[in-house]
């Protein structure tokens, strides 16, 4: 009697294993399947906003250089207090409206770009102190631009190559 319950259980039982393994390996096929997908569905959304974060730091880069703030900034008649005053808050506007690009930039990227912007305050400062305040602007423009090409590095080039270097690793 224990042999013919066997011959039913041990074959049912063998079926349901071999069931088991089959709709497991099955489920396990499908779960890797969607990650995949949303992976790919994710990549694909975020592509495009990774490369307009780069697009719009290197925007940033560009507008806060001394060759392209300068002609902005200056108004006839300033004086190179005014000048250094307006120089300053339009970096500082400039900043805060690219603020939240970090979020898709890698974190040494941002760190270049944040001190791109720090080392031309600092040279705009630096340039500012050595001028008379009531000088006229355009005095403050000269030395600014004088200095700047003097730099054995640029910084907002430096930093703009090293986006150029991280979006080309995108691809």
């Amino acid at each position: 009697m224990l042999a013919e319950i066997l011959k039913i259980v041990l074959p049912a039982l063998m079926v349901f294993l071999a069931g088991y393994l089959a709709i497991s390996a099955m489920i396990k096929s499908e779960t890797n399947r969607r990650k995949s997908e949303l992976m790919f569905n994710n990549i694909k959304i975020t592509t495009p906003v990774r490369l307009q974060a780069y697009e719009r730091l290197v925007l940033f880069l560009e507008r806060i250089s001394p060759e392209s703030l300068l002609p902005r900034t200056t108004k006839k008649g300033m004086l190179a207090s005014d000048l250094h005053t307006a120089l300053l808050g339009t970096i500082r506007a400039e900043w805060e409206h690219n603020l939240s690009q970090q979020l898709y930039v890698s974190k040494e990227a941002w760190e270049m770009v944040k001190n791109a912007k720090e080392n031309i305050i600092k040279l705009i400062n630096v340039c500012a102190d050595r001028i008379n305040p009531n000088e006229t602007s355009m005095a403050l423009s000269q030395k600014i631009i004088e200095t700047y090409v003097e730099l054995d590095t640029n910084p907002t080039t430096l930093a703009i190559d090293f986006l150029k270097k991280e979006v080309a690793e995108i691809f």
